[in-house]
């Protein structure tokens, strides 16, 4: 019989190559996972492993918060939103040097606080702000750019699906990690604009000027987009206060999207059926990838990877922001090869105890593993919102719009370094609540 050691690196072996040959990652885990602990334990245990993770998964209460809020944004998403909110954003700095894409900016981060995804809002803002900036003139490379760094706000601004994935994996508080994510998601937006002025200033001649809007236009611009974005202060808000659970708090949100729809008219019998379905399909994805993560999480756990893994790390006499770079550079290798979810799920529960042994703060880290898997999105030769964008677009090629992210990059590293020598920007709402 082989050793622990010689199953768990043929375990990951198998996954990888299964990966490469695009298995869904969910089932590829799941698969590795059962077939490893049926070797090491025995078939019966591991058979009915799978039984009661399923169970266990589809019906914790604590899960139900992933897809509430995925209904929600569902929800938002077929009312228009995004759409409301570039036409607002736009009318108030629009007539600003790069303007537009300063517009971009505030509606990804509207659109991302409330659908909580990157690539949805990578895929959205392709049809709705893409094709006005390149009607003012804007550079394929620059609306581009944009739209792919605004799409990773999804990832960092409440309510944020990986954020609460990487709660319920490390078993820490999802409403602490959502207002974790606050702070650092509105310097992140601060961080894109201030790149974007700079640009304009560097590059005058780059950057067009829209027509400046009258104040009438604002007015009407904000009466179409207050109800949505009271609904989202609401939720997060007696989320922040105590009134709300997260899970609460989604069904609240998703209850009052769906009337907010209704009542403004944005909603009829078609686009409920299309938000419903939109919502279980990325449910039933997000849930599958669930249960393999934690079939495989099993198999971890009887080879003990994750011990070894601590062990091999903290002794590596580099100190413990020398294994954090190590780590962040691993995360940066896997954006090129996979999406942030399956990068949280399938690293979190091996990289978890190393850095608690290091005694870094849980909440923290979190939301530092999650900017840089998003980071991982964008930054060449592979990120997944760039393909989601040459997807919708079509006729851009990739070079064009990496080399319109690379400063946004830049930023995004800059931000990093920022949060990793300034951890209370991420703690500070936390640890308020």
């Amino acid at each position: 019989m082989m050793s622990a050691d010689t199953v768990a690196i043929l375990g990951f072996v198998t996954l990888f190559t299964l990966m490469l040959l695009r298995v869904p990652v969910g089932m590829a885990m799941g698969l590795v996972g059962v077939s490893g602990y049926a070797y090491l334990v025995g078939p019966a245990p591991a058979l009915k492993l799978i039984g009661q993770t399923s169970m266990r998964t589809v019906t914790d209460y604590t899960f139900g918060v992933i897809p509430m809020f995925l209904l929600m944004g569902a929800f938002v998403s077929v009312s228009g939103l995004s759409r409301e909110l570039f036409r607002a954003m736009n009318t108030f700095v629009g007539h600003w040097r790069g303007g537009l894409g300063i517009a971009t900016v505030f509606a990804c981060g509207g659109f991302a606080a409330i659908s909580g995804s990157s690539v949805a809002t990578a895929a959205t803002f392709s049809t709705v702000a893409y094709p006005e900036m390149r009607s003012h003139h804007y550079p394929k490379s620059f609306a581009a750019g944009v739209i792919a760094a605004g799409g990773t706000l999804g990832a960092m601004l409440p309510p944020s699906t990986v954020l609460a994935v990487y709660g319920i994996i490390t078993q820490q508080d999802i409403g602490k990690l959502f207002m974790a994510g606050i702070l650092p998601g509105l310097l992140a937006m601060t961080m894109y604009i201030s790149t974007i002025v700079i640009l304009g200033r560097l590059y005058p001649d780059f950057l067009p000027r829209a027509e400046k809007a009258s104040w009438a236009m604002r007015l009407q611009s904000i009466r179409d987009i207050w109800a949505p974005v009271a609904l989202f202060i609401f939720a997060i808000g007696g989320l922040y206060g105590g009134f709300f659970t997260p899970t609460e708090a989604g069904g609240v949100g998703a209850g009052g999207a769906f009337l907010l729809g209704l009542v403004r008219g944005k909603l009829d019998r078609a686009k409920i059926r299309t938000a419903l379905l939109q919502a279980t399909r990325t449910a039933a994805a997000v849930f599958t990838v669930l249960i393999g993560a934690l079939l495989f999480g099993y198999f971890l756990t009887v080879t003990q990877v994750p011990q070894k893994v601590t062990e091999f790390m903290t002794g590596l006499g580099v100190g413990s922001y020398g294994v954090l770079a190590l780590i962040m550079v691993m995360y940066l290798v896997l954006g090129c090869l996979m999406d942030a979810m399956a990068m949280i799920i399938l690293t979190v529960p091996i990289i978890f105890p190393v850095v608690t042994s290091l005694g870094f703060d849980p909440i923290w880290f979190g939301v530092i593993i999650v900017m840089t898997v998003e980071l991982g999105l964008i930054h060449p030769p592979v990120g997944m919102n760039v393909f989601v964008i040459k997807s919708v677009v079509g006729d851009i090629s990739f070079s064009t719009i990496f080399k319109g992210v690379i400063p946004f990059v830049i930023t995004d590293l800059i931000r990093l370094l920022i949060l990793i020598l300034f951890p209370g920007i991420a703690l500070f709402l936390p640890s308020l609540m």
